[in-house]
């Protein structure tokens, strides 16, 4: 069972390492990038991993001290979303391999059912 400082930290390096490959993905895979035209997929990746590590953090945080068990839950998934959406976008940017497409929806759905569980979550507290 993973502990709240545990979740922190990870969130914590999820948002550094988003606005690293941000910014290596603007710089220094610029050529690469060009080359398979996948700058806009980097752009995605890293906006969407970017995005998402801010709600972990804000999760680990807010749900610390067992109040919000919904948003314990939704935390692991919605970490999950961020590996294999933004995972997969970023190999397939650097790559040039389009099957790693297919895996993409897989962290899409993650992230959604993550949101999901956190609205209906609200929805029932009290």
């Amino acid at each position: 069972m993973m502990n709240d400082r545990t979740r922190t930290v990870i969130s914590a390096w999820a948002g550094f390492l988003a606005v690293a490959l941000g910014a290596f993905g603007a710089h220094g895979l610029k050529a690469t990038l060009l080359l398979h035209d996948t700058a806009a997929t980097w752009a995605t990746a890293s906006h969407y991993h970017l995005i998402h590590s801010v709600v972990l953090l804000a999760l680990a945080l807010v749900g610390s001290g067992g109040r919000r068990s919904v948003w314990r839950t939704a935390w692991p998934i919605m970490l999950a979303g961020v590996v294999i959406f933004s995972g997969s976008l970023y190999v397939l940017s650097v790559t040039g391999l389009k099957w790693l497409g297919a895996i993409t929806p897989i962290g899409g759905v993650l992230l959604l059912a993550a949101w999901a569980m956190l609205a209906i979550g609200a929805g029932k507290e009290k």
